[in-house]
């Protein structure tokens, strides 16, 4: 039977509605979702390490849960908010209910409120921190007070791989340890944060790929003699990354990089420029995003609460696109050095696929490039 569970925000909104998963309190920074499909994908992105997912969609759960579109090896969401979940999904994949899901994987949720009031809320007064709750609102807002904001936590180490692996079609235990053979692309892949789509991806266009632990030492790395490296999204600020950064910063220049999401901003920093934390982020399917040089708009699936600032970009860094709906950097490129990086999700999934011709573009960059372990 359901229970009556609270969301209590930190200024003092309570929404009142039914548990569902885990019958345990969660907490974390309140962000929402536009996406209409993809909800196993989104709560399997590392990039929600940390925070408590509101599905601007009303009814989620209606196509179950399946054992191949996980984007992780577990939910890294802290709690899921929807207006109304499925308990009767049909589809000829699904092995359970999104209800059986979040039981499984220790991890609660919230139905039956005004996501439409909620979504309002953060995108009037921005993101804030939240606690899921039995306890009576005013109980709650004191232990809320009391717990660690988003903003100060290293994410990262919390859902990079603690020991390296190979990707064929799923994870394969260890390090290669010969060159990769004549003709093949090895590509390493930096975890901090990786969702499986980028491995398929690669792994799809004949590449040998290595995910590697972020902490991962630039010699190791280039020991390695990798053709190319990706960094990956992930969560949390950047600028609680310095010992990452320091270590992209040696891998530049002697390494084709392409960066994703967080991957971006570590690159950009790891170059000398800033970032900022946006109001309430981008998150969803459907950002509009305009490549500068060819003028043509490419519609992106996101999910960043942090920015690259354009202001003064360090010198052979410039803006590639923008995000037409604030104007943000979505893309950033080297004019000397074999280097791109996007704020979006070219590996999409649940999509749109409009941007998966990126990886092309880092291959052939990677084939143009000299090779491993020399300056560009």
């Amino acid at each position: 039977m359901s229970r009556v569970v609270h969301l209590v925000l930190e200024d003092d909104t309570v929404f009142t509605g039914e548990s569902f998963g885990a019958q345990r309190e969660g907490w974390g920074e309140v962000v929402f979702n536009t996406t209409m499909t993809g909800y196993q994908e989104v709560l399997t992105d590392p990039s929600y390490a940390g925070q408590m997912v509101a599905l601007t969609y009303p009814l989620v759960g209606n196509y179950g849960i399946n054992r191949t579109d996980f984007e992780s090896r577990r939910i890294q969401a802290s709690a899921l908010i929807v207006r109304q979940h499925c308990d009767l999904p049909s589809h000829s994949t699904s092995d359970m209910t999104l209800h059986a899901f979040l039981e499984e994987y220790n991890v609660p949720g919230i139905s039956g409120i005004d996501t439409r009031a909620l979504t309002r809320r953060l995108r009037t007064s921005g993101v804030m921190m939240g606690l899921l709750t039995f306890d009576d609102p005013d109980t709650a807002r004191q232990k809320l007070a009391d717990l660690p904001r988003y903003d100060n936590l290293d994410l990262v180490s919390t859902v990079t791989t603690q020991d390296g692996y190979s990707w064929d079609g799923s994870e394969t235990a260890g390090y290669p340890t010969t060159p990769p053979p004549a003709g093949v692309r090895r590509i390493l892949v930096t975890d901090v944060g990786l969702k499986y789509n980028i491995l398929r991806l690669l792994h799809s266009r004949g590449c040998e790929v290595v995910a590697v632990p972020a902490t991962t030492p630039a010699d190791v790395m280039l020991g390695m003699q990798p053709s190319g490296l990706l960094l990956s999204p992930g969560p949390g600020d950047p600028e609680l990354l310095g010992d990452i950064v320091d270590n992209v910063r040696q891998l530049i220049g002697h390494v084709p990089i392409m960066g994703i999401c967080l991957g971006h901003q570590l690159t950009a920093r790891a170059l000398g420029a800033r970032t900022y934390k946006l109001k309430f982020g981008h998150r969803g399917g459907n950002h509009p995003v305009k490549d500068l040089e060819s003028g043509r708009v490419h519609i992106t699936a996101q999910n960043h609460g942090y920015a690259v600032d354009a202001d003064n970009l360090p010198a052979g860094l410039e803006v590639s696109q923008i995000n037409l709906n604030d104007n943000t950097v979505e893309g950033l490129r080297h004019r000397e050095l074999p280097l791109f990086t996007i704020q979006y999700h070219s590996e999409a999934s649940p999509g749109p696929k409009d941007n998966e011709y990126l990886f092309d573009r880092f291959l052939a960059m990677v084939d143009d490039a000299k090779p491993a372990g020399r300056s560009a």
